[in-house]
This record gives structure tokens, C-alpha cells and sequence, in this order.
């Protein structure tokens, strides 16, 4: 009998049919949907706050979006090993609990006058910690409800929901941080992970998790496997290098973006916030197209192509001044473009990872990717925030924005630029990835092999 995600045609051929149609997959896709928009609402409110409540200086907003970022870096290598082991929907829905819990938290101490910069550090440390669990397992939760032809679509709609989310997010946070307070921001925050709790925790689908050894590597081992089997591939390489460039400079931008909206255009925290979301459309148009371009000009083509036409928008944001009447129009017309181009990129990428990848390494690939990939975007916070105060607003935006354009440059100087239309094969797993006694099993069967071949004189 077929699944819910697959149909028989009349010649007896699997094909897939939509994943609309499967009830599990909408669930994960309406939980994930949930968490990223308050994950990214939250990355938007709390630094409002400390720019129009705290007064903020642009080093201490370096310093309060490097903490929130500081997890990446710290946590991501060890997540990917527990997510290997365990079901993503267990880990998905503890996180959804743990941000709720907090957020309602701080807007308790909000309501009583406590939730100074302080305060705020610990809060971003603490929904950033619980949200590298929650982006992990997502992820890989996705290769074990769907089949490998169905990747690229279920990537579509997630990474849509996540870019739309990215941006999305900031509106909801900055109308809420600049209309409300930053108490009923965050509690608006808490009801949305308890949203995402509800959805994932409906998920009925049995998943499939590797097959655990009997005496399991230890955790430093199985970190060490992951980071080997990802340098070890050159599509995911590259991947990773693009990415660290990308993450870094985007990091710095944002910082220098938050500053340049407010202090020197001038723009209130709910016209921000608009202006960011104007990415939304563009994320959605992105996911829509990144199902069929692919297919049609090449994996390769899309990823140089988009990154370069996404990235490379921001240069036009320096120039841009107060009293002009172009001033807001132009800053929606480069989040959209920069949400269309990011967009393609990331369902792209998601995708080449996880058609190279095998099932019990696909926590520690996407773990190790992102620890490489975001692990340096606190210190892009803090760079932003040392160029906002050494050079200058309009100038450290600039040059930020330059360094932007190493990823496409990256991507187009290695071989992913010319993977073709079709993904590529899944490598095999190192032999401890799944038992410690399967290298010596495959020692055993290398030395039989050679034995037989020189008995045959080959």
C-alpha cells in the first residue's frame, strides 16, 4: 500500500505526489512556520528595545546580538550528535517549551521594571541556545518523514516559511517593540512557540532514527566524524566557506542596518520593521521558483546567480538619504530582492546537503555546516559595532556590504557552481558513524577481498 507522501501510477511506478496532501508534513510545516516567526520576531525586538528604550550605544548592540548568536558557535557541533540519536520531534517540541517558558518569563520581569540590558543578555543567550536545537532537528526531521525526490519541495516550503519568517518576524517584533512594550512582545513570542508545540506534537508518523550501537562512540567522537565527513566533500566544503562569508558580513550589515534605519534615516521602529518584511514577498516568490529553476538551468547556475543578485543589493543602501522621496521605496525593493535571491540559495544548498548526506549522518552535517556557517556571526556583530562607532555609519555599511559579495564569489570559483540539473549521489557514511565494531568489520573484509583477488592473480 502506498504512503501518504507517494501514489502508484498505472504502470506500477512510485511517483510522488504532493506534499500538501500529507498531514504529518503540514503539521511539521506549520510548527516550524510558528518558531521561526517568533525566533525572528525576538532578533528584532530585543535589539529595538535596547536601541529605543535603553538607549543603546552601537557597541552594546554589538555585544547583544553577538550573545544571542553566541550558541551557534558554542553549542552547534554537540547538537548535531544528540539530534542524530534522538527524534527531531522530541527535541523540537522540549525547545518550543523551554523559549516559551522563557519569554514568559521576561515579560514577567518586563511588568515589573526589571528587563534592563542585563537582563536582555541573558534572555537572548537563552532563546538562542534552545533555537540551534530547534533549527537542527527541523531539518533533519524533514529526511525522515518525506522520500529523497520529495527534498526539494518539503526544503521549498520550510525555507520559504523560514525566509518569510526572517523577515516577516522583524514587522511583528518592531510594530509590537515601537506600539506596545517590550513585556507584551515577548509574551506574544511565547504564545507562538506554544503554537509550533501544539502542531509538532500532532505528528503521528513513526520516525526513523539510526540504529544506536551497542557501546555508541563517545560524543567528541561522533562531533569529529561529522566535521571529517563534511571536509571530506567538496560541494559541502564549499557550502560551508560561502556560508562563513556570507553569515560574517551579514552579521556586521545588520548591526550597521539597525543603527543606519533609526539614527540616520530617520525611520521609526514600525517602519523598520516594514521595510525588512518587504523581504516576505520576495522569500515566497523565491521558494515558488526554487522548486523548478534548479531543474532547468542547474543546481550551479541558481546558487552563483542568486547569491550574487541577493548579496549584492545592499551596496545600494549607502546611498540612500533622509529627505529623499525614493528612500523608503528603494529599501523595499532591496529586501525583496534580497529575500528572492537568499531564498533560492538556501532551498538549493539544503538541498545538495541533504542528497549527499546519509540518514545517520544528517544531524552532524547540518550541525557542522551551521557551526562553521553562523559560528561567526557574533563577531560580525561586533565588528558592525566597532565600524558604526570607529568610521561611521554610511561608510561601515558600505564596506560591510561588500564583504557580503565573497560568497557568490566563493561558490563561483568551486566546483558547485557547475553541478548540473540532477542532485548528486549520497556519499557513504564513515564506517563508526553507525557502529564502532563496523571499521573493524570493514578491516575484515578489505583483507578477504585482497586475498581472494591475489588467489586470482588479479
Amino acid at each position: 500500500m502506498p504512503s501518504a507522501s507517494s501514489a502508484v501510477s498505472d504502470s506500477g511506478r512510485s511517483v510522488p505526489s504532493s506534499l500538501w496532501r500529507d498531514v504529518d508534513f503540514r503539521r511539521l510545516w506549520m510548527g516550524q512556520t510558528a518558531s521561526q516567526l517568533g525566533e525572528h520576531a525576538n532578533l528584532v525586538i530585543l535589539p529595538l528595545f535596547a536601541v529605543l528604550t535603553l538607549h543603546a550605544s552601537a557597541g552594546e548592540l554589538g555585544v547583544l546580538r553577538a550573545v544571542g548568536q553566541a550558541p551557534i558557535l558554542l553549542l552547534s557541533l554537540f547538537v548535531g550528535a544528540w539530534v542524530d540519536r534522538w527524534r527531531t520531534r522530541t527535541t523540537m517540541v522540549l525547545t518550543d517549551v523551554g523559549r516559551a517558558l522563557v519569554l514568559g518569563a521576561a515579560a514577567v520581569a518586563g511588568l515589573f521594571g526589571w528587563l534592563g540590558l542585563p537582563a536582555l543578555l541573558v534572555l537572548a543567550f537563552a532563546v538562542g541556545a534552545l533555537s540551534v536545537f530547534f533549527d537542527v532537528a527541523y531539518q533533519v526531521s524533514l529526511v525522515r518523514l518525506v522520500k529523497r525526490d520529495q527534498l526539494v519541495r518539503g526544503n521549498s516550503a520550510l525555507e520559504g516559511s523560514r525566509s518569510a519568517a526572517q523577515i516577516g518576524g522583524p514587522a511583528l517584533g518592531g510594530a509590537l517593540a515601537s506600539l506596545l512594550s517590550a513585556p507584551i512582545a515577548a509574551a506574544s513570542n511565547a504564545l507562538l512557540f506554544a503554537l509550533s508545540c501544539v502542531s509538532i506534537r500532532r505528528i503521528r508518523r513513526a520516525e526513523s532514527i539510526p540504529e544506536r550501537a551497542e557501546h555508541p562512540p563517545r560524543v567528541w567522537q561522533r562531533v569529529h566524524e561529522g566535521m571529517r565527513f563534511v571536509a571530506g566533500d567538496t560541494a559541502l566544503r564549499t557550502v560551508c566557506l560561502a556560508s562563513a562569508a556570507f553569515q560574517f558580513s551579514f552579521a556586521a550589515v545588520m548591526t550597521v542596518y539597525l543603527l543606519f534605519l533609526p539614527r540616520e534615516l530617520h525611520l521609526s521602529g514600525t517602519v523598520v520593521g516594514l521595510a525588512l518584511a518587504a523581504a516576505g514577498p520576495g522569500a515566497l516568490l523565491g521558494s515558488l521558483l526554487a522548486a523548478r529553476l534548479p531543474s532547468r538551468f542547474g543546481y550551479g547556475v541558481v546558487l552563483v546567480c542568486a547569491a550574487a543578485l541577493g548579496d549584492g543589493v545592499f551596496l545600494c543602501v549607502p546611498a540612500l538619504h533622509v529627505s529623499s522621496a525614493v528612500t523608503v521605496p528603494a529599501l523595499l525593493a532591496v529586501s525583496f530582492v534580497f529575500g528572492l535571491g537568499g531564498q533560492l540559495v538556501n532551498v538549493a544548498v539544503m538541498a545538495v546537503r541533504q542528497a549527499v548526506t546519509p540518514d545517520g549522518m544528517q544531524g552532524r552535517a547540518a550541525a557542522t555546516i551551521t557551526f562553521v556557517g553562523m559560528g561567526l556571526t557574533p563577531l560580525g556583530s561586533l565588528l558592525g559595532g566597532f565600524l558604526a562607532e570607529e568610521w561611521g555609519l554610511r561608510t561601515s555599511l558600505l564596506v560591510t556590504a561588500a564583504g557580503m559579495m565573497l560568497s557568490p564569489a566563493v561558490m563561483a570559483l568551486s566546483p558547485l557552481a557547475r553541478l548540473g540539473r540532477e542532485l548528486p549521489a549520497p556519499r557513504d557514511a564513515p564506517p563508526t558513524a553507525a557502529h564502532p565494531e563496523a571499521q573493524e568489520m570493514a578491516l575484515r573484509d578489505t583483507d578477504a577481498a585482497h586475498g581472494a583477488a591475489t588467489e586470482t592473480g588479479s
